[in-house]
């Protein structure tokens, strides 16, 4: 190449020997940009119009080339090797390549980064994932209530919530309160100008006295402790048969330990229960009023007819009567000091979670929540029809 031209050099065709029956040759087409080939004339011995590389008159060569390798033959002809077969890969191959390649990728600066953030990402995910999916299943489940506390004595200004009480706790079916008779006349208590306040719920106390077992003089400290209440702290909804029902199961209504119940409240001879010295199954509590309310300098005592310890009385002792005195020996004044502690902290008694939770906190023992329940049941449907 001088002048910059590409000239291709041709070379003259070689005639075909005739075929033995005198029929002319037919030329073989040729591949586009393949430069003839001379054909090899045959040798001796070879027949005639036998074409070289057909197998016919060759000898075999022992330093042929190898399968898949290009070569040429003897005469020059090209020979045309096939395509090697695609090679399949196992997919344990690939996942073992995978893994390493992953760990080669971790030991790198990249990696080391990267791999902690991204497996942060697949947690954060799989957390989200997993929320969405079970906690709405699990919040909008419905548990049913198997059990209900009963009807209440005062009127509700709402229903209340289909709320199952404390575990292992049993009681009826019905309403969230304990059943109990609605008071007669307003809902303010009534003050008289002599004498105790409660004395204006002596004709009702008197004709529930004569279904319920309970003496008067209680039934008026109870019903008046529900009036107060009904007046000061109305979201509370207080049972009297509650108040009943505690003074049943701690004194048997300021009857324990051979006391009686006076015409002004007051429990004669004081009712002081055993020392809380933690024997017996008792608590341990030692003494925090100097002997001054239960007379004992070591232990502490529970004192009255709702039997109060004199820690919880210095809180929430009140003077029902109007005599200017907090005495816990008063069945008006501990019972309207129970009902202030049952409805601390907001409580509504119409609830049974705040229903039971009251009575636990009196005395967390849930067998005696149990009594005071079944018993304040009790009083409800008895006095259900009175008047």
């Amino acid at each position: 190449m001088v002048d910059g031209e590409r000239r291709a050099t041709a070379r003259p065709l070689r005639r075909a020997a005739p075929p033995d029956d005198g029929t002319p040759p037919v030329p073989r087409p040729r591949r586009a940009g393949a430069e003839p080939v001379e054909k090899p004339q045959p040798g001796p011995g070879a027949k005639a119009g036998a074409e070289p590389g057909s197998g016919e008159g060759e000898q075999p060569d022992s330093g042929s080339a190898p399968k898949g390798e290009a070569a040429a033959d003897s005469g020059g002809r090209r020979r045309r090797i096939p395509f090697a077969r695609a090679v399949r890969t196992r997919p344990r191959q690939l996942t073992v390549g995978a893994a390493r390649a992953t760990r080669a990728w971790s030991r790198r600066p990249g990696g080391r980064t990267t791999l902690p953030a991204l497996f942060l990402l697949a947690l954060v995910a799989a957390a989200a994932t997993a929320g969405a999916v079970i906690v709405p299943a699990a919040v909008g489940r419905p548990e049913p209530a198997t059990e209900a506390l009963p009807e209440p004595s005062v009127p509700q200004t709402a229903a209340a919530p289909a709320t199952p009480p404390l575990p292992a706790l049993t009681g009826l079916p019905g309403t969230v309160a304990p059943t109990g008779t609605a008071l007669p006349g307003a809902t303010t208590a009534p003050v008289l100008p002599t004498g105790r306040p409660a004395d204006a719920l002596a004709g009702w106390a008197q004709r529930v006295s004569a279904v319920t077992g309970i003496p008067a003089v209680a039934l008026q400290a109870y019903a008046y402790a529900e009036l107060v209440l009904a007046q000061t702290n109305r979201a509370c909804q207080l049972s009297w048969t509650t108040l009943a029902a505690i003074g049943y199961v701690e004194s048997r209504h300021g009857a324990a330990n051979g006391a009686t119940l006076q015409a002004d409240g007051r429990a004669l001879p004081e009712i002081k229960g055993e020392p809380l010295d933690g024997q017996g199954g008792r608590s341990r509590i030692l003494d925090t009023d100097q002997g001054l309310l239960d007379g004992d300098r070591v232990h502490d005592r529970a004192l009255g007819p709702m039997q109060f310890i004199p820690t919880t009385w210095q809180e929430i002792g009140a003077d029902a009567d109007g005599d200017g005195v907090k005495n816990p020996h008063d069945i008006d004044d501990a019972a309207l000091a129970a009902g202030l502690y049952l409805c601390k902290g907001g409580r509504n008694m119409t609830i049974p979670g705040d229903w039971w939770g009251a009575i636990l906190s009196y005395n967390d023992v849930r067998r005696y929540a149990q009594a005071v329940f079944d018993k304040a049941d009790e009083y409800g449907r008895l006095s259900r029809n009175v008047r």
